[in-house]
């Protein structure tokens, strides 16, 4: 892949976000997405509230460029990474009468302004100065503000897995429904754990890290699988099927992204454990990815209690699972599952919804311009550098240029047989599609210096670094050691005794622990 023709790709994949992004400024901003053929903005779908494909996502918080945050960071441009900054601290707020899903606002919203934030705040400016003057923690501050409007989706349920949904005002909707994705109530600890490590107020991380331990506690004592789906106050699933794509993808991705960003052995050790299930359960084909006789490997959907295979399609979702085996170290299985969704992809120019490979043709032909495979190539040149994936991204760059380019913007495909296209580009389009097209072909990018950053994607493609650091132990470290608490009174040593025995089932449970009651014995104890 020679190197003129790597840094062409390089370019296309910056013009390509600049395309998509400058267009959303100039004809869709402050709304929350960009429609690329009518060139106008779109919102949340207030006439029509049952319409979740747009009301989930959709908030009225300029969704867009929020989303965009890191990505003009990371492309280096200070500039624009300044400016919208500015735009969102002065013009969004989330004191809004809007319906949202918390797992898209977490990943999408609250994720973005923290790693903004962290971008602004990180004494080694490696993207270039990204510093506001005068900034004081300010979108720190509104991430904070979201996720306690978020909070209710905890309240109200004796399982303590979230509610799906809530009004950023007023909570948690009256008839609301109770089922929720697992991957939607197990994939708020990257988020919600860098928002506790960074206010000290573990409360966010207990809750979902309990969530978590909740959907955990649940899987199928035979088979050790997951549904993909399961009511939030009965804790039961809904339905048989377990995979690895739709409904469970960012589950199974958070539990391996929490250890390497938290440390915290326990949530390796699941991981290591679902991954050993889902081998045993859900791999079909040889033994071995490159040797030995039969089919190669795929994983397909099966009933969670026996591990019977229950359907024959595989959806675009799933094409993230070759860059978590990346994460995990197991290359050459890697390589193999991604070669199954790239045969897909060199048919259609584009990954269905739905595919049947045993039928041989898509089952659902809609195709978002979703970034799973696009950031499992990357993760992969990245740990072979063969530039066969070069190759493959310059394939994708090409085909989204064909297909999906619009005169302001880029459009999903309604159809992936006669491209057809559908009115609506998604802001994981500018957020991860754009941003690992740009990442793969940037050798240059301080990411991928010798020393490298440790840091971690989320599920929607925003930079976190690792953050080992709990400053809410620091606060009780008098509960750990026996003189100091031999120091004080009677009484107040009867008061810190209880408080030191509420954070150890904290500890112990994965319990929230609540600010006002620390700063209540904090008050009692005369500030021991």
């Amino acid at each position: 892949f020679p190197e003129s023709k790597r840094l062409a790709a390089k370019e296309d994949a910056r013009n390509m976000f600049y395309f998509g992004y400058d267009n959303y400024m100039k004809f869709a901003f402050p709304q929350d997405e960009l429609n690329p053929i009518a060139c106008c903005g779109r919102g949340p779908d207030i006439l029509n509230p049952l319409n979740l494909n747009i009301n989930d996502v959709l908030g009225n918080f300029s969704l867009t460029l929020i989303d965009s945050l890191d990505t003009l960071a990371i492309m280096g441009n200070s500039t624009e990474f300044k400016y919208a900054v500015d735009v969102v601290l002065n013009q969004v707020n989330f004191d809004l009468n809007s319906t949202v899903q918390v797992f898209e606002t977490n990943i999408r919203v609250l994720g973005s302004l923290l790693s903004a934030h962290l971008i602004i705040e990180d004494d080694e400016q490696p993207f270039g100065n990204m510093r506001l003057p005068n900034y004081n923690g300010e979108l720190l501050s509104l991430a904070h503000d979201l996720a306690v409007r978020l909070l209710p989706a905890f309240e109200h349920t004796s399982s303590g897995i979230p509610y799906p949904r809530v009004n950023l005002r007023y909570g948690i909707p009256n008839s609301t429904v109770t089922h929720t994705a697992t991957a939607g109530a197990g994939s708020l600890l990257l988020e919600f754990g860098t928002l506790s490590r960074l206010t000290g107020d573990p409360t966010f991380e207990n809750l979902a890290r309990r969530a978590m331990h909740e959907l955990w506690s649940r899987k199928n004592s035979d088979t050790g699988l997951f549904g993909v789906a399961i009511d939030v106050v009965s804790g039961k699933w809904m339905g048989k099927q377990s995979g690895v794509g739709a409904g469970l993808d960012s589950f199974l991705e958070y539990l391996l992204k929490a250890y390497v960003l938290f440390g915290e052995k326990n949530d390796l050790e699941m991981f290591d454990e679902a991954m050993q299930s889902i081998k045993d359960h859900l791999r079909r084909g040889r033994k071995h990815c490159n040797s030995g006789h039969g089919d190669p490997p795929i994983y397909v959907n099966v009933d969670l209690s026996n591990g019977m295979m229950i359907n024959t399609w595989v959806d675009s979702l799933q094409a993230f699972f070759p860059g978590l085996l990346v994460l995990n170290g197991d290359i050459e299985e890697a390589i193999c599952c991604h070669a199954f969704y790239y045969a897909i992809w060199k048919r259609y120019d584009a990954l269905p919804e739905r595919y049947n490979w045993r039928l041989k043709e898509p089952d659902v032909r809609f195709y978002p311009l979703r970034p799973e495979f696009i950031e499992s190539t990357y993760l992969l040149y990245r740990a072979t550098k063969n530039p066969f994936y070069l190759h493959i991204g310059r394939e994708i760059l090409d085909s989204l240029e064909k297909h999906a380019k619009t005169e302001c913007g880029y459009a999903s495909l309604h159809n992936v047989l006669d491209k057809s296209q559908e009115d609506r580009m998604e802001s994981f389009f500018l957020s991860e599609t754009c941003k690992y097209l740009y990442l793969l072909f940037d050798f240059e990018n301080p990411l991928h210096q010798n020393k490298g950053m440790q840091t971690v994607f989320t599920t929607e493609g925003h930079l976190l670094p690792v953050n080992r650091n709990k400053p809410w132990e620091r606060e009780f470290d008098f509960c750990f050691d026996g003189p100091s608490l031999n120091k004080v009174s009677n009484q107040s040593r009867v008061i810190l005794s209880r408080q030191c025995e509420y954070i150890s089932m904290e500890r112990r449970f994965s319990l929230p622990l609540h600010r006002d009651y620390l700063q209540q014995v904090h008050e009692m104890v005369g500030g021991v």
